[in-house]
């Protein structure tokens, strides 16, 4: 048996050097399919990484109260996701957050309310600039840190909510500058806020929350609902005094929002890994999508591993008419053909899964999502080329053992 396979593998090889263009086309067809698919799953993984590492760098003591639509699962994760929906269909409130703020064992609490908004200077004007509404415990759930100057507080020099604080890229776009940003002023909708502090740089487009701190002004909720006319919270980020309780706090948040709302249930309250929810089931929904795409690559690549199959059978006729006319089976001829489009199918998922990483190495560079690489993706890589070897040369295998011997001698090359 190991004797026929080595004859097999050298008879396959012999043919696919004495054919090496076509053999590298046919190869080609396949790579590109699988390094599409290797480069969606790496780009997917590596932004769910992403966001699971900043939640476990905030610690796994954070719960997430969000509004709910109690919908289909993909109407409810598309929902929930975009953020302006959320925020005009939110029925969390500040007395919500009040609620939460009292319940033994929660240590801070603190909204997020999202609205755009032109901001100007006297030097710069910027329109449809994101503006968060939270309170003075946001420090506290949020792992942001100050560059410059001081975060929002009710006891400053310029009153009660007239007080923002930029976020890095923003303070250069309205200033040019970072450092002598603090005390200068800003205008939103005519009214006037001093800048009192400056995020440090987060580099980080994509966070749970979808919000770009880089590019955000931050102010007290009720200055945001008195310049915008009413805000919505779109979610409450609250931190638990220690994770062994976590399950028993999130029950009593519920249970206290449920009270609050005379039995409305329109929110939901997640911690641990389901705090990225809905943004990882919408990452694996749009991969799964994507790599479905991607395999209709893998399936024309596919389909010219069996043109060129055929191609062989019809060019090797005499071949074939000679292996049997000594005693080659037609299992044994199966076999060998099977065994050529299985070499050509694997060498074109090994060069997809070089050019797949070479691309997502490429995007790493000049985005912040670096290359996701785990064992699944690679043996799954190669347990399809497999599939496809066998599906796509399966056809043209059986047409070749299937050739009677005295019409194969009859053809010449």
């Amino acid at each position: 048996m190991a004797l026929l396979f080595r004859t097999h593998l050298k008879l396959a090889r012999t043919a696919i050097k004495e054919n090496r263009t076509r053999s590298f086309l046919t190869c080609l067809g396949i790579a590109i399919g699988v390094a599409s698919i290797i480069l969606i799953l790496s780009l997917t993984g590596s932004i769910s990484r992403l966001i699971t590492t900043e939640i476990g760098e905030m610690g796994a003591n954070l719960i997430v109260v969000r509004p709910s639509t109690k919908k289909d699962t993909m109407t409810s994760i598309i929902e929930e996701l975009t953020s302006y929906n959320s925020f005009e269909k939110s029925n969390l409130t500040t007395d919500d957050v009040a609620a939460i703020s009292r319940i033994n064992g929660i240590t801070s609490a603190a909204p997020i309310a999202i609205s755009t908004n032109t901001v100007s200077t006297d030097k710069n004007t910027l329109p449809s600039v994101t503006i968060l509404g939270t309170n003075t415990d946001f420090l506290n759930v949020e792992p942001l840190t100050l560059r410059y100057g001081t975060f929002l507080s009710n006891d400053t020099s310029v009153g009660v909510g007239h007080t923002v604080v930029l976020g890095h890229t923003l303070s250069l776009a309205l200033f040019n500058t970072v450092s002598s940003t603090i005390g200068k002023t800003i205008t939103i909708m005519g009214e006037k806020f001093m800048v009192i502090g400056v995020l440090d740089e987060v580099n980080q487009s994509i966070t749970f929350d979808n919000i770009d701190y880089d590019n955000t002004l931050i102010m007290d909720i009720g200055s945001l609902g008195h310049i915008t006319g009413s805000t919505q919270i779109q979610q409450i980020n609250a931190k638990a005094e220690n994770t062994d309780s976590l399950p028993q706090l999130a029950t009593d948040i519920q249970n206290a929002l449920t009270n609050q709302k005379l039995g409305d249930q329109n929110f939901s309250v997640t911690y641990g890994d389901q705090i990225t929810h809905p943004a990882s089931s919408l990452f694996v929904i749009v991969s799964s999508v994507l790599t479905l795409v991607a395999g209709i690559s893998l399936v024309v690549g596919g389909i010219g591993v069996m043109n060129i199959m055929l191609v062989s059978v019809s060019e090797r006729n005499h071949e074939i008419g000679v292996r049997k006319a000594v005693g080659a089976t037609s299992r044994a001829i199966l076999a060998q053909f099977l065994l050529e489009a299985l070499i050509l199918s694997f060498f074109g998922g090994v060069l997809g899964l070089i050019l797949g990483y070479a691309l997502a190495f490429l995007i790493s560079v000049i985005t912040p999502f670096a290359p996701y690489i785990s064992w699944q993706i690679v043996v799954a890589t190669f347990l399809t080329t497999i599939i496809v070897g066998v599906i796509f040369g399966i056809y043209p295998a059986i047409k070749a053992a299937s050739k009677n011997p005295i019409d194969s001698l009859k053809h010449y090359r």
